[in-house]
Parts: structure tokens; C-alpha cells; sequence
């Protein structure tokens, strides 16, 4: 198969720092080429020089898309020739409609109106392909981060696609879409569309990647050809963090202690539709220095649990006790469960987690400013000193805590949530995906840094679409199907064969 794209020694720089260094890309037509590397890799840089979004001349090197150098001045230039990029960080509109947003700027019409009827047929079949069975004239206001995701996909499948390009595109979604979406890119594939796929999820990689081009401080380390057989997973990792990763999880031995935390009898109902109850009567308890998981597919209502007792940040209608050392607590606002020492780290870390268009250091003591603080006035010099000790604690990538963190990778962003919530102290911590969108190497990072909290004696509540991150981190999980726990083991007598069985459990 002759190259459609060529990327050639692409060169690119932040306030002086380089991200790229002479990177090199070729992707051939019709085949699923799988980009990985660690978080600050230069992956998703590649792909914004490629789409558009860095425009020539903000960039080193060449790209040559259907044998001619190309110089795209905005994404319009790159979208008119059939490359589509879906960026990590979802670019929807939430109050308009599926349609509306799939449609945007290219809406069908007749004699200049715009023909309803058509969009509606042609989103159904849109959203068919990718798996959903919502309305056209569903709000994205009402949908969730995967589900989101997934619309996403249909708008880019909406245009003449010849390249897709998929930054982390199943970062947010359970096993079974992630697998219907695989299954979509093969079908892709069979017609003739290229496609670039970004994803720290190397066993998805594997099934589906003709080949792999691993990305490591921003140059290209090695291209992989897959197609006499799928790449071991030991050697992609060797390849991205330059060392062995012997053991994914930290080791250590649980010392759980008295119940800090406990829900009896929770219930939600749905923000929009006052009838629906979407936590149904969930108890839970979480002891000192125990970390434990809550397992269930997309749509299970483990976030909207995790938000409703944060503050009421989501739902209506909440009802049942919430305790704190065995004494019943008062969390109806985000406030008061901050000052009961409830912290929750979003799974949507764009809208709900971070500041985009300030600094790491503003963002890092956000939760806790009485902590930088001194006469109702903040102390930059120590709000700095706090940030730089986070940033060092996290090893989080940036040019200085200065940096706004809109311009960090996915994982880094992350990095800089957690740090928020760690500053204000937290003895009960909510984790919602706490390693979306982060790579091998800094996931290990993160799961060292639960534990080394949970031995520290705090208490932790893990949400996870990877049931192996839930069977290699906690101490005990709970299942989650339809509003309702249905299943609790130790994870010690726990597998992935139990979890899924508990939730498609008849009468369930």
C-alpha cells in the first residue's frame, strides 16, 4: 500500500520548550496506525500540527498528505481533504442536540433552510453505527462523558473522512463500546479509510494496529510493523519509558481500620427528569486506609453516586444518610463536604476539574485557598512554593507552574486535579477515572500515590471502566448495574468473570 501521509522531522516548541524533535510519521491508506508514548510524548502535539490546529508556519519539518506538501492554515484546510481529528478533550456544544452538534456548520438543507427531517434520518444512521440508540433531538447537556465520546466519532464519520484521527478515543468508555468501536475502525479500514490511533491502552492496540510508532520525549523511538503479529505489550512499554515495568501496581499490604465513611439508603433522582431514579438505595462504607472500587458498565450511575455526594454537584431529590465516623453529616453543598473532608476528582477534568485558562499554581490550591493565604489574601510566593512541591510529589510535566494548564497533555491535567484535592487534605478522596487518558508509565505513578495515601490513613472510593486497574489497586469492590449495588466482594475473591456475571445477574 502506497504512504497517504508523510510527517517529516515536525519540529514544535511551548514558551521555548521543545515538544517535538525531528518527529517522523507514515501512515499508509487503509491501515489503523497506532501512535503511543508516555504523557508529554508529543502525541497529541503531532496530531494538532497535522489537523491544523498549529498551523504553518508554527511548526518545523513537512507534511505531505496524498503525495503534496500540504501547509494547513486552520482545521478547515485539513477537514476539506478528509482528515478528521477527535481530540482527547471533547469539543461539543452541550446545549444542542445531537443532531445540531454532528451537523454543525454542514447542516442539510433545501433552498437554504435547513431540512430537519434529513438530519434526523442521517444522525439515527450516524449513531447506529457508532452503537447508541439516543434520539437525534437528545441534549449533550444529558449525556455522558462516553456517550459524548461517541458522538463525537459519528460527526467525524458525518464528513468524507480518509483519515481519521482518534486521540484516546475509548479512554471513557467500558469494555463493550470500547470493543464495538475497535470493531468500527476495522469496518473503516475495509473501506479504505486510514485511521491514527492514540491510546494508552495497549491491549486494544494490539487487536486492532497494523502498525505501532512509539513517541518518547517528543522524537520517534521506534515503528513497529505488526502485521506478522501483534506486538507484545513488554516491548511497546520497554520502547515508551525507556526502562522495564516489572509490576503494573504498586505492592503493598492493607491496614484498614475503623469506617470513615458510610452511605445508608442513598437515593437520586435525575436532574431533568424528577421521576427517574437513578441511585437506587445504594449502602456503602469505606474504612481507614482502604481503598475500595466500584466496578459497573457505562451508564450504571457510578458518577452520578460520586457527584450527588460531593456537594449535590448532581441529581435531585437525594435522599439517606451520609456518615462520617459513625456521625450523620451534612453534604448538600460542595463546601460543606469539603469542610467534612470529602474530596472528588472528576472524570471529566476539562468542564468540571481545572481552570483551563490559568495556571498550574492557581488551579493547584483552588480547593484550599485559606492555605495559601494570609488576612483573606493570597500569598503568590506560597501559593508558588505549594505548587512547585505538588509538581515535584506528582512529576508533572510542564515548563513551570506559571504554565497555563490548558497548554499541558491529558495526563498531566490530571496530575494537576489530584494535586488540587490533595492540598485541601482530604480524609475520604473519590477517585471518578482517575487514569483516563494517562499512559503505562504514569499510571504507575498514580496508583503509588493511592497507596502511599491509603498507608497515610485516608480513605478511597476508586470509579473504573478498567476492571484490572479496580483488581490490582483496591482492597474491595463493589458492582454497580442500574442504579443499584449488585454484587460485593474482597478483591482478593474477586475476577473480571465474577464482576461481569454480578451485572448481567438475571432479575438485574
Amino acid at each position: 500500500m502506497d504512504a497517504l501521509l508523510e510527517m517529516r522531522g515536525i519540529t514544535k516548541h511551548f514558551h521555548g520548550v521543545p515538544a517535538l524533535t525531528g518527529v517522523n510519521l507514515a501512515v499508509r491508506r487503509g491501515e489503523i496506525h497506532a501512535v503511543v508514548g508516555e504523557n508529554g510524548a508529543g502525541k497529541s502535539t503531532l496530531m494538532k500540527v497535522l489537523s491544523g490546529v498549529f498551523p504553518h508556519p508554527e511548526y518545523g519539518g513537512e507534511v505531505v498528505y496524498q503525495g503534496q506538501e500540504r501547509r494547513f492554515k486552520g482545521i478547515h484546510d485539513s477537514e476539506r481533504l478528509g482528515i478528521i481529528i477527535i481530540h482527547q478533550e471533547l469539543a461539543l456544544v452541550p446545549l444542542l442536540s445531537i443532531a445540531e452538534n454532528i451537523f454543525l456548520g454542514n447542516e442539510p438543507a433545501r433552498r437554504g433552510i435547513i431540512d430537519w427531517t434529513e438530519a434526523w434520518r442521517r444522525t439515527r444512521d450516524l449513531l447506529a453505527k457508532v452503537g447508541l440508540k439516543e434520539s437525534p433531538t437528545t441534549l449533550i447537556d444529558g449525556l455522558g462523558v462516553g456517550k459524548q465520546q461517541m458522538v463525537e466519532i459519528a460527526k467525524a464519520l458525518s464528513k468524507q473522512v480518509q483519515l481519521l484521527i482518534l486521540d484516546e478515543p475509548t479512554a471513557s468508555l467500558n469494555e463493550t463500546d470500547s470493543e464495538a468501536l475497535l470493531q468500527l475502525l476495522r469496518e473503516l479500514k475495509a473501506q479504505g479509510i486510514a485511521c491514527i490511533l492514540i491510546s494508552h491502552k495497549l491491549n486494544e492496540i494490539a487487536k486492532v494496529a497494523d502498525t505501532i510508532t512509539v513517541l518518547r520525549d517528543g522524537a520517534t523511538i521506534t515503528t513497529l510493523d505488526c502485521s506478522a503479529g501483534p506486538a507484545s505489550e513488554d516491548v511497546i512499554i520497554r520502547a515508551m519509558v525507556g526502562r522495564e515495568m516489572a509490576d503494573r501496581y504498586p505492592r503493598r499490604t492493607p491496614k484498614v481500620g475503623e469506617t470513615v465513611f458510610e452511605l445508608r439508603d442513598w437515593r437520586v433522582h435525575h436532574p431533568l427528569h424528577r421521576e427517574r431514579e437513578v441511585v437506587k438505595g445504594v449502602n456503602l462504607s469505606v474504612g481507614r486506609g482502604e481503598i475500595v472500587g466500584i466496578a459497573g458498565l457505562m451508564g450504571a450511575g457510578r458518577t452520578e453516586l460520586a457527584m450527588s455526594v460531593f456537594g449535590r454537584s448532581w441529581g435531585q431529590r437525594i435522599s439517606g444518610k451520609a456518615l462520617v465516623d459513625g456521625r450523620e453529616t451534612d453534604l448538600s453543598t460542595v463546601q460543606k463536604a469539603v469542610d467534612a473532608g470529602i474530596a472528588y476528582v472528576t472524570e471529566d477534568r476539562k468542564s468540571l476539574g481545572l481552570v483551563l485558562s490559568q495556571s498550574i499554581a492557581t488551579n493547584t490550591t483552588l480547593a484550599n485557598l485559606g492555605g495559601v493565604s494570609r488576612r483573606g489574601v493570597i500569598d503568590e510566593g506560597r501559593e508558588y512554593a505549594v505548587a512547585n512541591q505538588y509538581r515535584d510529589k506528582l512529576a508533572t510535566r510542564c515548563a513551570g507552574v506559571h504554565q497555563p494548564v490548558v497548554n499541558l497533555s491529558g495526563g498531566n491535567q490530571q496530575k494537576v486535579v489530584l494535586a488540587k484535592w490533595l492540598f485541601a487534605n482530604p480524609r475520604v478522596l473519590i477517585l471518578d477515572e482517575p487514569t483516563r487518558g494517562i499512559d503505562v508509565g504514569a499510571k504507575f505513578e498514580i496508583y503509588s500515590l493511592i497507596a502511599r495515601l491509603a498507608e497515610e490513613g485516608r480513605s478511597i472510593l476508586v470509579i473504573s471502566s478498567e476492571m484490572p486497574e479496580l483488581l490490582g489497586l483496591c482492597d474491595r469492590l463493589y458492582v454497580m448495574n442500574e442504579g443499584e449495588f449488585v454484587a460485593e466482594f474482597p478483591v482478593a475473591e474477586a475476577s473480571q468473570e465474577k464482576i461481569m456475571r454480578a451485572i448481567v445477574k438475571p432479575g438485574h
